[in-house]
This record gives C-alpha cells, structure tokens and sequence, in this order.
C-alpha cells in the first residue's frame, strides 16, 4: 500500500459516524419524468436511445440545459453523454413539448473510458463548460496486465460544446502519485484560475465515502494531504457518494446532493448537504428523495433516484436525476423545505 493510501485509510477509517438518520422527509412533491422515446438524436445514425438517465444540468438565460448519459446498445451497456435545453419555466411546470432535439457531446476515445463516458456533473466557467465524470475502462499494471479501472475524467467543452480538452484525475504527494481503484461521484465548488475545491469520492481500501479535496486543474491532480473525508456510510449503508453538482445560496454556502445505498434492500436514496467554499460540512438532511412506486422502482437497476443536476430558480431548488437506469426524472421542492430540512454541524 503506497503512502498516500495508507494515510486516506486512516482519516477515513477514523471519521465520525452517527451525523445521518434512517428516516425518509420526502420533501420533493413534483415529479416529472422524461424518456428515451422522447427525444430525436439529431447527430448520429440511430435517432433514438434505448436508456437516458443520471443527467448533468446547469441554468443559463432562462434555460435549462440538460446532459443525460446516454446508452444505445445493451451488449455491452456503453455510455455517451448528450445534450438538450428546456424553457425554465416549462421545467417547472412539468409543460416540456416531445419529442426533444438531443445531440451527443462527450463519447468514448481513450482506452480509460473505453466501456463508457458516466455520470456527468456540469458547471459554466468563463463561457465554457467544465464536467466531471466517470471514465470507465482500462490500464495496463507494471506487469503489462491489463486492468479496470474508474477515473475521474475531466473535459472543458466552449460554448458551442466542442472539445477543448480531456483528461483524468491522479493524487499527488511529492513525487508519489496514486491512482484509486475507482474515483467517481465529483462536483466542483469554487474555481478560481486553475485552483479548485471539489467534493469527491476515491474508493480507499472499498470504503466508499464523500470526501473534499483540493486540485490543480492544469495539471489534473488532487494534492494528497487536502483530502478530507465529509460523510462516511452510516451502519445501515453499503456506500455514500456525491449526487450533483454545487448551488451557491449565500455568499460561503453551497448546496449539494448526496446518495447512499441501503444495505436492507440495495435501493439509493438521497439527501442534501451544506458546505463552505473549502468543502467544510456546515449541515446536513436525512434523506429527502426516494424511488416511490412502479416510474421509480423498476428499471435496469431497480430502486434507484440518482445525481447528477441540481439547479435552483427562484423559490424552487430541482433535482434532475436519473431513474432506475432508463429515463430521467425531474423532481421540484420549495426552497424553504430544503432550507428547513437540514440539520447544522456545530
């Protein structure tokens, strides 16, 4: 075990448990839902995918622009990323006119994102567009082996949604650099230049669990000793991971999605967190959004609501998440429920 895990082993192992509850606060009443046949690609040969879910998604002068991870072939289940826009206020109201203009943005090029690009988070730097995602597929070891492996790749696309630049994260101490078996599950907080705080969630030693860090945006790498742990899986938990990317809602105070899965029944469920700029926890909600009834609970993976938009427009913060791995689901709750829901850190 190399140095930097061992000590990420350590903090996360030492963490406090017991900040969470295993009670459901279903805040989010409006419930909308868009499928796979309800939208036309409009740049590539087959019009039609078979599955859209777990969406990134941002605001921007009056729309609503949404980047659903798209699936086309279930043989091999890999993944794009696509990208439309709806009028905010037809989001709201649940009005959305189908079937939806879609194109792809972000697909498979490099041998570590082979088996699919998944799971975006978005967010609008100086005109272009920052996203994390995973990147699922391969490396070959010291040996020559090949191996698997999920990163945290990183792409800036301009305002058209061309590529500028790709890549992935590594951790950084010294001249010692270490790659987790899995880092996925990411958003931004604050960017400024090519410094930025992000929440994260590396797998140490198969402990998964919502970490903050800070990084080097040119160089892709996190610096070791910045990675604090934030949220660990309560008893009840098989695992806990960041759902969406960051809303700022005070001058120091962002809001984010988390998710857990349950060890009773495998379901994910999610809840919200408040952070400061550096990614300290200043509250936290037990959980606020659950799969409820035959849309939610049945799909390709059963007993699932998760990530990866979370935008807030005027009294209403909306959750646009994916859906049993087939569509997406758009979920609205009143800003002061979310508000009331979370329980302060002291």
């Amino acid at each position: 075990m190399l140095g930097i895990e061992r000590e990420l082993q350590r903090k996360v192992n030492e963490h406090l448990k017991g900040i969470r509850k295993a009670v459901v606060n279903d805040i989010f009443k409006d419930r909308y839902y868009i499928g796979p046949e309800d939208l036309k690609m409009t740049n590539y040969v087959r019009t039609r995918p078979l599955a859209i879910f777990n969406p990134a998604a941002v605001e921007k002068e009056g729309r609503i622009f949404i980047f659903p991870r798209l699936i086309f072939d279930y043989y091999k289940y890999t993944s794009s990323v696509g990208v439309f826009s709806i009028d905010s206020n037809d989001v709201i109201a649940g009005t959305i006119d189908k079937p939806i203009d879609t194109k792809i943005i972000l697909w498979p090029q490099e041998l570590w994102e082979f088996l699919g690009c998944e799971d975006p988070r978005a967010c609008i730097v100086n005109g272009d567009l920052y996203m994390l995602y995973t990147g699922k597929g391969y490396y070959y070891d010291e040996h020559g082996k090949e191996r698997r492996r999920d990163v945290l790749g990183f792409v800036e696309l301009d305002s058209s949604f061309g590529l500028k630049r790709k890549g992935y994260f590594i951790v950084k101490k010294g001249d010692e650099e270490f790659m987790p078996v899995s880092n996925k599950d990411s958003a931004f907080i604050e960017i400024r230049g090519n410094r930025a705080t992000l929440l994260t969630r590396p797998e140490i030693q198969g402990v998964r669990a919502c970490w903050r860090a800070e990084a080097n945006l040119k160089t892709l790498t996190f610096f070791a000793d910045s990675l604090e742990p934030i949220l660990v899986p309560e008893e009840w938990e098989q695992k806990v991971g960041w759902s969406t990317n960051t809303v700022k809602v005070s001058e120091d105070e962002y809001l984010v999605g988390w998710h857990a899965v349950l060890k009773e029944d495998w379901s994910y469920r999610d809840g919200l967190a408040l952070v400061n700029g550096k990614g300290k926890l200043l509250a936290v909600s037990d959980y606020l959004l659950v799969p409820r009834g035959l849309k939610e609970e049945y799909g390709d993976r059963e007993l699932v609501i998760f990530g990866d938009g979370l935008v807030k427009l005027e009294d209403h913060l909306i959750w646009i998440g994916g859906v049993s791995d087939y569509c997406v689901g758009i979920f609205v709750a009143d800003m002061r429920d979310v508000m009331s829901s979370l329980r302060r850190i002291k």
